[in-house]
């Protein structure tokens, strides 16, 4: 499925519509691809870490609840894979393949990642789906280590960012090719119809979801092996996850989540607690 300036065909739609997903092949060029992944090597390369770290694990959110996460809102954080310490607290290999992800306002703060975050393709394509006064909530790059590249548990992208009514989608850019054995995403085809199942919430405790996760069937996933540049863009409702990388190579992706700012409301008790409103990519 190629594009022409971001704006989806009736065909796209529809799929989009019924599957939850829409892969978009060749979104971003080779030129893109490149400077994002140089732009990351470099912000690597400059980041010290004897600074603080927060190890990211969507398996026990309780050790994410500390500052590091909450003021990552508006900066460029860095987030280490829970399996890149040894028992004494030492990086078992270089900074470089020990980075779970960096966020979540990459879009914002970066230069090169605000470029392609606000280009006219990815509004364009927001057009199509009805957006009105879009605003990028959040920025992550994924590097989904060689062997130690975590799991992301079954989810859903409203839980986390939710809006009433519920707006998010997720713009996940593969920067390396996705395979079965390097992590690719995985999703339940139509999930997205059965609404949200539950919330990410925020209090004075920390963060929390209001309820357990259901018990899925592997059996109902189906694996999304995409190439780089390819785009997948992700209804906020679809069950969707990914698994350790097992191959010897690392699966670097760009994910950006989108929310209208139209006619509906950002829940206060989401976890992001915006100092300022973010500007939005266009209104229509």
């Amino acid at each position: 499925m190629g594009i022409e300036g971001g704006n989806l065909s009736s065909e796209q739609l529809q799929f989009f519509d019924s599957n939850g997903y829409l892969v978009l092949e060749s979104f971003a060029n080779p030129a893109e691809i490149e400077s994002l992944r140089k732009r990351m090597e470099q912000l690597l390369d400059e980041f010290d870490c004897s600074s603080t770290a927060s190890i990211f694990s969507t398996k026990n959110q309780q050790q994410t609840t500390n500052d590091h996460f909450f003021e990552s809102a508006d900066k460029i954080s860095f987030f280490w894979e829970e399996k890149a310490f040894d028992e004494d607290g030492n990086l078992k290999q270089p900074k470089q393949l020990s980075i779970n992800k960096v966020g979540h306002a990459l879009h914002e703060k970066d230069p090169v990642f605000n470029k392609f975050s606000s280009s006219d393709k990815v509004s364009g394509m927001l057009r199509s789906l009805g957006y009105q006064r879009p605003v990028v909530i959040q920025s992550m790059y994924i590097f989904k280590q060689p062997g130690i590249g975590g799991e992301v548990v079954p989810h859903q992208d409203n839980s986390f960012l939710y809006t009433e009514p519920t707006t998010c989608t997720g713009l996940w850019l593969a920067l390396q090719d996705a395979t079965i054995v390097n992590g690719c995403l995985w999703a339940i085809p139509g999930s997205h119809r059965n609404g949200l199942v539950r919330r990410f919430l925020r209090d004075e405790n920390g963060v929390h979801f209001d309820k357990p996760s259901p018990c899925y069937n592997q059996k109902d996933f189906v694996p999304l092996e995409v190439k780089a540049g390819s785009l997948v863009v992700i209804h906020g409702d679809l069950i969707h996850q990914s698994f350790e990388n097992q191959s010897s190579k690392s699966r670097h992706a760009y994910s950006l989540h989108v929310v209208d700012t139209n006619g509906c409301k950002w829940a206060e008790d989401n976890w992001i607690r915006r100092n300022a409103d973010p500007e939005p990519l266009y209104s229509s």
